[in-house]
């Protein structure tokens, strides 16, 4: 057995009722959005390592803070949550929730959505890990709902935040693309963090190294671990090849 600790997956899990697969209509990962929800593009364009890396809610590293910027971190979320619970790419979708409570739902074809809530904070769903399939008493933060009063959500912005529908596209092609997506992903942070890509140059990259990896056909499902790290590697490959041709352009 599988247990998800991601909280948005450990959401899922709680509410997502196996024996009603058929009768699930969409799986809802729940995003805060990010310290740049509510930022043009073009000064989205202009962020610096240390605006992305103050996530509201969160406290994570700066690799996943950077993903949670993007929303990168919510399209490799859709992906995982097709695989760990088997759902296709038409059932999947994502829902920005700025106050990081609701933290995945299960909308069923009778119209139920059935949610999970809790604080942001991680010892919630570790604790549901740790128990499973009983609970524990935990010492995260209990919700006021009423202190609360307002939780609100919108649909992410596809122009501003283009990395779910990247993260869609791999999805759709399978086989080996999730995992080009993956190791582009991390090359492109890098430079970033370390000055050498603009913020919204993360996506472009990941973007122009899925891309070229189709146009050399390389995008077959690994059949072993050999292959897949290969497919890790040729990826990375591509996108420090992108990288210089970036840089090359901005000189």
């Amino acid at each position: 057995m599988l247990l998800p600790v991601d909280s948005e997956h450990n959401a899922i899990f709680q509410v997502f009722d196996p024996s009603q697969k058929a009768a699930v209509d969409r799986l809802i990962l729940t995003a805060s959005g990010g310290p740049f929800r509510n930022w043009s593009l073009a000064d989205m364009a202009e962020a610096t390592p240390e605006q992305a890396l103050a996530h509201p809610n969160w406290d994570m590293g700066a690799k996943i803070s950077i993903d949670s910027a993007t929303m990168m971190n919510k399209g490799l979320e859709l992906i995982e949550a097709h695989h760990l619970f088997g759902v296709g790419p038409d059932k999947l979708d994502v829902l920005v929730h700025p106050q990081s409570i609701v933290h995945g739902l299960v909308e069923y074809v009778d119209g139920s959505v059935v949610a999970q809530l809790g604080s942001h904070d991680m010892r919630i769903p570790i604790a549901y890990c740790l128990a499973w399939p009983e609970r524990i008493a935990g010492p995260a933060a209990r919700l006021d709902l009423a202190q609360l009063a307002t939780l609100s959500f919108e649909k992410p912005d596809p122009v501003r935040f283009p990395a779910l529908a990247i993260a869609r596209r791999a999805l759709e092609i399978g086989g080996a693309a999730p995992t080009i997506l993956n190791a582009a992903n991390e090359v492109a942070v890098d430079a970033f963090l370390h000055d050498r890509l603009s913020f919204t140059g993360i996506v472009d990259l990941v973007s122009a190294t899925l891309d070229a990896a189709e146009r050399r056909g390389a995008v077959k499902e690994p059949q072993n671990v050999e292959e897949a790290i290969g497919v890790d590697l040729m990826a990375r490959s591509l996108a420090q090849d992108g990288l210089r041709e970036i840089a090359a352009k901005a000189s």
